[in-house]
């Protein structure tokens, strides 16, 4: 098949650009013809056989024309190409013509109403910025959506959200993101080397750790009663408020506050468990990585893809604020070994059945459904 993907990034160092990343790489190898309209990919993209069509909206620091031109070049470019592709995928707003599949990775609508949007978090300019960043990009986002043959979420929380703003439910399929189960595997750390201590109980958290959203304020909280439990926490600092929170609640000492990390796979092998206790996450790579690495995982409800948890792999909060829940499953953890090593392989079970090719054989599977099935009159 000759297949497009439009997407502003399609590469490794980003979320929904290293999905895109995988099923280019998978598509190639199944000898596919696959061709990649975006503004940056990851260069051996090109050397497995994809070819290149630059997007580039000449615009860096102001996201919302960014992304409106971006749109607007890559209908351009298709128009350009002619009717020759049997698929063509866009993610979001990226696309505005008619198009095949779309994959969602994030809702717009349903994020303005949240208590915890970004123009609630700030004032004035920024504030009204955010605002129409939002509300422009949901306007976007349903008109690219009403283009699209079949739309696939990447969670079941995106699901419900795509369902929210109209779309059809007979439109959606479930299509989870997948995993690097070779980068991401239970293993041995030198914790030492990692600048972590050697003998307590270790949690990780990794993440954006400047605004509320990951909540790594309740997780805090929770920690102050369960003093055998260490916290790791991997994000850029500046700006956080958390570490002076840390030290006000008295457990400065037992929160290492790394900064950003490249080696995200050796603190997961250092770990002895997981946090992603966030207020909306809509389907995070980063509880796949934990979970192929064998750890256990507390997450929140609000997490998109917390339903591959079952109770033998982690534990999942109803409520993202219930620190006292938090603190108790923090104690379960902490005091029971057996059951940290029990979790540890029902979670890298669960882990193996969501590797990048089993999600980009699926992603396969309905394109040549589509293709092989007549357009509705």
């Amino acid at each position: 098949m000759r297949i497009a993907l439009a997407s502003h990034v399609i590469g490794t160092g980003d979320g929904q650009g290293r999905v895109n990343y995988e099923l280019a790489r998978f598509l190639c190898e199944q000898e596919h013809d696959v061709h990649l309209l975006a503004d940056r990919i990851d260069a051996d993209l090109e050397a497995m056989g994809c070819t290149w069509h630059p997007i580039h909206p000449e615009v860096d620091t102001i996201d919302l024309i960014k992304y409106a031109r971006f749109a607007r070049l890559v209908d351009k470019r298709l128009d350009e190409i002619g009717d020759t592709f049997d698929v063509i995928l866009g993610c979001g707003a990226a696309i505005s013509r008619p198009h095949t599949v779309n994959a969602v990775h994030f809702v717009h609508g349903p994020w303005m109403d949240s208590p915890y949007h970004n123009a609630r978090q700030q004032s004035g300019l920024d504030s009204l910025y955010q605002y129409a960043f939002s509300a422009l990009n949901a306007r976007w986002e349903k008109q690219s959506l009403s283009q699209a043959r079949q739309v696939v979420a990447v969670s079941e929380m995106v699901r419900r959200e795509l369902l929210e703003i109209g779309v059809p439910d007979e439109k959606i399929e479930v299509i989870v993101n997948g995993v690097d189960c070779h980068e991401f595997a239970p293993g041995a750390a030198d914790r030492s080397a990692l600048g972590l201590p050697a003998e307590p109980v270790l949690g990780l958290f990794a993440g954006d750790i400047k605004s509320p959203i990951k909540n790594l304020d309740t997780a805090l909280r929770a920690l102050v009663d369960v003093p055998a439990v260490h916290l790791a926490v991997a994000g850029r600092m500046d700006g956080s408020p958390y570490p002076s929170l840390a030290d006000r609640l008295g457990i400065g000492h037992r929160v290492h506050f790394l900064g950003f990390r490249p080696d995200v796979a050796d603190l997961m092998r250092a770990a002895d468990l997981f946090l992603i206790p966030s207020r909306r996450d809509s389907c995070p790579l980063v509880l796949l990585e934990a979970i192929a690495s064998g750890l256990p995982v507390i997450a929140s409800r609000n997490v998109g893809n917390a339903n591959l948890l079952s109770d033998a792999a982690g534990f999942v909060l109803d409520d993202p604020e219930n620190a006292e829940a938090l603190t108790g499953h923090l104690t379960a953890l902490a005091t029971d070994p057996s059951l940290r090593r029990s979790m540890s392989a029902a979670a890298r079970s669960v882990a193996e059945q969501h590797s990048w090719d089993r999600m980009a054989e699926r992603y396969l599977a309905l394109f040549r459904r589509l293709v092989s099935s007549p357009v509705s009159a």
